[in-house]
């Protein structure tokens, strides 16, 4: 059985630390075993995760991010988030995670869509 509210916490945690500059770090507290990733600008497993978000962190120091909410079943998390990057960017991005049963992170899917300066129906993507 998993603990939701603890792999939602987790899921955050983990995307927290890796996007601010420390993937290294957050891989060690919060990958499993293996780690496959869906994501086709980055590499499948750990190092190469490590890597893309090195160079991120080295290329972007002052992004922010916000998570709007996370939903928890099954195995499963997802992520909805606020990104701003430097030029005034914005991006909405939806992360899906799935845990193993010892509570650690081993898939990674996600979608991103930069926010326009204005919609048709006039409500926010997050």
């Amino acid at each position: 059985m998993h603990d939701l509210e603890a792999n939602k916490r987790n899921a955050i945690d983990f995307y927290r630390t890796a996007y601010l500059g420390d993937p290294a770090k957050a891989v060690e507290m919060y990958v499993g075993d293996g780690y496959i990733q869906h994501n086709p600008l980055v590499g499948d497993g750990k190092q190469p995760f490590i890597d893309y978000f090195t160079e991120m962190a080295r290329q972007y120091p002052d992004k922010e991010i916000e998570f709007v909410r996370a939903v928890a079943e099954g195995d499963l998390v997802a992520l909805h988030t606020h990104q701003t990057w430097p030029g005034d960017q914005e991006y909405v991005t939806m992360d899906f995670f799935r845990f193993d049963g010892h509570g650690k992170i081993v898939e990674h899917w996600d979608a991103i869509q930069q926010i326009p300066a204005e919609t048709k129906n006039g409500n926010p993507m997050y």
